[in-house]
């Protein structure tokens, strides 16, 4: 027998879930199933796809043994099973890179964390909550050896060579204390009837019962077998059988948690392509919403054989949030995972998945708004990255994300904005490049502002990537007000006019500041403030410049500078327009410049001189 040390990640997990994680112990056995019905999947698909395992004689199912006297459960399957390197590293280490922010992401919420677990793949551990020791004994399919993992969730673990019948593995629970209520029978099948009844396996449960005697007149107490689940793959079942309590409880083994979904779409085509897809939107975005490594949500059967639940190709990347299931009745069993790539049956799954899931969604976002706000909460910026890729459905795509605006600070859709657009309005007006609250006092919006016109506030980090590429809403313009184009739909003759007149200034305040600005302009956009700053229409702004910058991304971008504008209507620029002292001048539009920076959030390169052409100038006015 060879005694091993934890992870010291598997460590902090355990203490974790043992002493404040779980705050629903019953889970332990929705687990414990699940991690059997995933050995059988992955055994049942190998029988029918690759020959060393067609020979098995392949029986699925799951038993769980009861012993009420001594408190002790076993939980077997005859799936993959496992060899002792496959039980140090399943029970042993934790190998998921994802670990480390399962950690990070702790909320201290007993409720909330115990959501991750189950998306973590780390259930088999919650086992150590209900008992004092978990015994696992696994044959490997294919091996003649068995072994068994012994530990009692805090010193460690050990391993020795043991021996098993068959394949498979089995979980040998010893309840504690506070487990001891799990030792009854009629605790079991409540647990399996709510959380396991739709597992695709028979589960057994073999227990003492007693029944009355008649002849003898007593109790007597026989070993009885039954099987405790429906055993049937809900998703293939009519929609008119199932209830929304069918629907929450397999969202809740699916996900691995206890929330119910936001809502969900179950859908069976019939006709050329048979299949039938089953997905949940879930209530909080998944934690791992916004990283690279995120794990797919989707699991793929065909024929109701498990083939994959780690495919991100099944749907496009912005609705990875989705939950849920995709079982075809014509891809091939043994469709290996490079071949769905290209796979066109499947293609045509996922085109049509896509428009059903777009659909539903329109459809709640029209007959329940309060419902549709709280899903934009959760999964708006998902959506406008589906803008970026998704072309095939950017229009309907377009109808359903949510913005703000300088006239709503709550949600509001495009099609309202354009029952909103004024008279002659030229085209829909938006902003980008920072939060909300620093883009509603822009420079940039006062001219909308007064001439009572709504412009979008988008302050979401993809925005300006997304929208630089979004020309219209229907038939209507969108315009970026931070674009040296924008507002020029706006400018009259006056404005002309004072262009015109301006100019002695403009040349000045350019040759004062060389190669800072590409132009120094006039401009018909501001009210209140002296300058802004703005962009050409192919160039990304400042402000996103200074994140790409943050980010490490900047390689590659030409080395555009932006065009000042300034109100011809300031005081300031009115003095300066008569101003006989040029090194006044000279001051002043490094700091017209540096202010109209300022505003948009971007550091000043020269803080420095900022602060000393600030002192000049402040000197000559005092």
């Amino acid at each position: 027998m060879s005694k091993r040390e934890f992870q010291t990640e598997v460590n902090q997990l355990l203490h974790l879930i043992v002493h404040s994680l779980y705050s629903h112990p019953e889970i332990f056995l929705r687990e414990l199933v699940s991690n059997a019905s995933d050995a059988l999947d992955k055994l049942k698909y190998l029988t029918l796809t690759e020959e060393p395992y067609k020979s098995i004689a392949f029986d699925p199912k799951i038993e769980l043994v009861l012993d009420e006297e001594k408190k002790i459960l076993t939980i077997s399957d005859n799936g993959i099973g496992m060899n002792e390197e496959d039980l140090v590293a399943h029970l042993g280490t934790i190998a998921r890179s994802g670990t480390k922010n399962f950690l990070a992401n702790l909320s201290g919420d007993a409720k909330r964390d115990s959501n991750l677990i189950g998306q973590f793949g780390v259930g088999f551990y919650s086992a150590f909550i209900v008992s004092d020791r978990v015994d696992v004994v696994s044959r490997k399919a294919g091996e003649e050896q068995a072994f068994r993992w012994t530990s009692d969730g805090k010193t460690g673990f050990e391993i020795e060579p043991s021996t098993r019948p068959g394949q498979g593995t089995s979980v040998t629970v010893h309840f504690n204390d506070d487990g001891a209520d799990y030792a009854h029978s009629w605790k079991l099948k409540d647990i399996i009837k709510k959380y396991s009844n739709h597992i695709a396996f028979p589960i057994l449960l073999t227990s003492n019962e007693s029944e009355w005697n008649e002849e003898e007149k007593k109790s007597v107490t026989t070993l009885k077998t039954e099987q405790i689940n429906a055993a049937s793959a809900l998703w293939k079942r009519s929609k008119s059988e199932l209830k929304d309590e069918d629907y929450k409880e397999l969202y809740k083994t699916l996900a691995g948690g206890y929330d119910d979904p936001m809502f969900w779409f179950h859908t069976k085509a019939e006709g050329t392509m048979e299949y039938t897809t089953l997905f949940f939107v879930p209530s909080k975005a998944p934690f791992d919403l916004y990283q690279a490594d995120y794990t797919p949500g989707v699991k793929l059967y065909v024929k109701r054989v498990f083939i994959t639940d780690d495919s991100k190709e099944l749907l496009p990347t912005y609705l990875r949030f989705l939950r849920g299931v995709i079982d075809s009745e014509d891809l091939p069993l043994n469709v290996s995972r490079e071949i769905l790539q290209q796979n066109r049956t499947l293609a045509a799954i996922r085109t049509a998945s896509v428009k059903k899931v777009l659909n539903e969604l329109k459809s709640i976002a029209e007959s329940d708004v309060e419902k549709y706000a709280a899903f934009i909460d959760q999964y708006n910026k998902p959506l406008k990255e589906g803008l970026y890729s998704d072309y095939a459905n950017r229009e309907a795509l377009m109808d359903l994300i949510r913005v703000k605006t300088t006239k709503s600070d709550t949600w509001t859709s495009f099609a309202e904005v354009k029952s909103r657009m004024q008279e002659g309005q030229k085209g829909i007006y938006f902003i980008t490049g920072g939060l909300g609250a620093q883009l509603r006092t822009s420079p940039l919006l006062e001219i909308y502002k007064k001439k009572d016109i709504e412009v979008l506030i988008l302050d979401d980090e993809i925005d300006e990537f997304v929208f630089a590429g979004i020309e219209k809403y229907g038939d209507i313009e969108l315009k970026a007000v931070n674009k040296t184009s924008a507002g020029e739909d706006l400018k009259t003759e006056e404005d002309k006019d004072k262009s015109e007149d301006l100019k002695p200034l403009l040349e000045k305040l350019k040759t004062a500041l060389g190669g800072k600005v590409k132009d120094v302009r006039a401009s018909m956009r501001l009210a209140d403030s002296p300058s802004c700053i703005v962009s050409d229409e192919d160039e990304p702004s400042m402000k996103m410049r200074q994140m790409l910058r943050s980010m490490g991304q900047a390689a590659g971008l030409p080395d555009t500078k932006p065009t000042l504008e300034v109100n011809p209507d300031h005081e300031i620029v009115k003095k300066l327009l008569v101003a006989g002292d040029d090194s006044l001048v000279n001051d002043a539009a490094y700091l017209l410049l540096d202010q109209a920076l300022l505003i948009e959030g971007i550091a000043l390169e020269d803080p420095a001189g900022f602060v000393q052409r600030l002192n000049r100038v402040l000197a000559k006015a005092v």
